[in-house]
């Protein structure tokens, strides 16, 4: 029977999901890591992200059974190599908030939202910090783009990963043209002789081949897949979100929530103005997708129930880990729909929606305030979609139409309570899928079973919506008024605390 396997590089966990033909899981393997903040930039060590690989790809079983493979991880961010791929620089993860001048030159000189964290903007960055390692610079890519590298020896990227680093022309499917040509007039303004297309990845539409696993690659990872096996184009999170939760026709929709939390919706047209809070990236068939990325997400609630625990093992109880995060998003419902007055400010790190370059998370309350754990729980996870709903916002006002809304991660994994709030956030139902659990790595297989099995008159949507997910039960909840009430007045005070924020930035360094 064949198999598909999907490797995903993610802010906490490398993982590998095996599906079968029939499209389930039937096997997995992680390894966990976490990024850590050097000399002001938050980066991975890229060699542990080789021990993870392989750690991962051990827990799959029948491996020789894989017919083809495809690596994602998370989007954005800057690796720059030089012509013999040595590393010339720390990886700069989507996490760090350091390129606002490139960035906000860029948007003005396209005419076209460039976020931080994108490709495009570290390396203009770069340039207008003079950064050493420039004149040696031959490759620009993705996490997922240099693993796919590493393992099949081509320099390519799927289109959603490839509109994470430079804008995409949805009419060509590659990089659009005029910006690219405006670009090359600002590294030639700089003294730089080589052209922006050199130095990038090329671009993949799903469905194409990316290549086979070389004897080189095989060595890589200690011979755990067989030299010749096929590899789909690699994506990045945003794409693979999309996959796996069947949410890339027109007016779909899907929420990502774990270590950040994004919002992806299919649009049927253009969005009439600008806005820094959106991205707009494509499907991984590359149809245009508005995208609200925010930084910070479960980060500090972690952080909370990690000091809970201490308090509980006190008494001499060592609560399993799981079991005692269901019991606090269980709790949080007997919270008041407003959280009485108890304000959580979540922001680990900088946040791009709002503006901040730093976080400093915080806990503010007045006096009177309703102060109980299901009050400060409810909190917590409000703060985890309070800066995604400020995004939200704007596509409603753009009068983007969403028909369906799907989550998936971790902020899920319990039932109805993140469904339920989010649902009064975005004030729309909100569908859990049972498979959308894998997450990433379960699209980035589905993306491989597609490059597999694509008809020349099968669409990826197609593909996902009659043979994928016809038969795949959800879970769909409407969102409840006093919810939406209560959040809604909650947003009103949050705005005011990300004001005090801004104060706690000037104050506390």
């Amino acid at each position: 029977m064949k198999k598909y396997l999907g490797i995903e590089l993610g802010s906490t966990r490398i993982k590998a999901v095996a599906i079968d033909s029939e499209y389930k899981p039937v096997s997995s393997g992680d390894y966990t890591w976490k990024s850590s903040f050097e000399n002001g930039i938050w980066t991975y060590d890229i060699n542990e992200a080789r021990t993870g690989l392989k750690k991962a790809l051990s827990g799959i079983e029948k491996r020789e059974e894989i017919s083809y493979v495809g690596i994602s991880g998370m989007m954005h961010g800057y690796l720059a190599f030089d012509e013999e791929w040595n590393l010339l620089a720390p990886f700069r993860t989507w996490q760090n908030t350091i390129t606002a001048e490139a960035a906000a030159q860029l948007t003005g000189l396209f005419g076209f939202n460039i976020p931080q964290r994108w490709s495009i903007a570290h390396l203009w960055q770069a340039f207008l910090n003079g950064e050493e390692h420039l004149p040696r610079l031959a490759h620009i890519t993705t996490l997922s783009g240099y693993i796919h590298y590493m393992l099949t020896g081509v320099n390519s990227v799927g289109i959603c990963e490839a509109s994470g680093i430079f804008p995409i022309d949805p009419e060509t499917k590659d990089y659009d043209a005029g910006m690219v040509k405006k670009f090359d007039e600002l590294l030639e303004s700089k003294g730089c002789t080589k052209k922006l297309l050199d130095l990038l990845p090329s671009v993949l539409v799903a469905g194409e081949n990316a290549g086979s696993l070389t004897k080189e690659g095989a060595e890589l990872i200690d011979h755990l897949l067989p030299v010749g096996t096929r590899f789909a184009p690699p994506e990045g999170d945003g794409g693979t979100g999309m996959a796996a939760t069947n949410s890339v026709a027109p007016r779909t929709g899907n929420v990502s929530a774990g270590t950040s939390i994004f919002s992806m919706v299919v649009l049927e047209k253009n969005l009439e103005s600008i806005h820094e809070e959106i991205d707009v990236i494509t499907t991984p068939s590359g149809s245009p997708v508005a995208m609200v990325h925010c930084n910070n997400c479960t980060n500090d609630s972690n952080a909370w129930i990690s000091v809970l625990n201490e308090a509980v093992s006190l008494f001499g109880s060592e609560p399993n880990t799981g079991e005692l995060y269901t019991k606090l998003y269980e709790k949080s419902l007997e919270g008041d729909a407003d959280c009485g007055g108890i304000l959580v400010c979540n922001y680990m790190a900088g946040e791009g929606v709002t503006h901040l370059d730093e976080g400093r998370p915080m806990v503010v309350r007045r006096p009177d305030s309703k102060f109980t754990l299901a009050n400060f729980f409810r909190s917590t996870l409000y703060s985890t979609m309070a800066t995604l709903k400020l995004g939200m916002d704007i596509l409603l006002n753009e009068n983007v139409r969403i028909d369906s809304m799907t989550a998936h991660g971790g902020l899920f994994k319990t039932p109805v309570v993140g469904q339920k709030y989010m649902a009064a956030a975005c004030n729309a139902p909100i569908t859990c899928m049972q498979t959308a659990g894998e997450g990433g790595p379960y699209g980035m297989a589905l993306l491989a079973a597609y490059a597999d099995e694509k008809a020349e008159d099968m669409t990826l949507g197609q593909f996902l919506s009659n043979k994928v997910f016809a038969n795949v039960n959800g879970t769909t909840l409407a969102p409840d008024p006093e919810d939406i009430a209560g959040f809604n007045s909650y947003m009103e005070e949050y705005k005011k605390l990300i004001e005090v924020e801004k104060k706690a930035l000037e104050i506390v360094k």
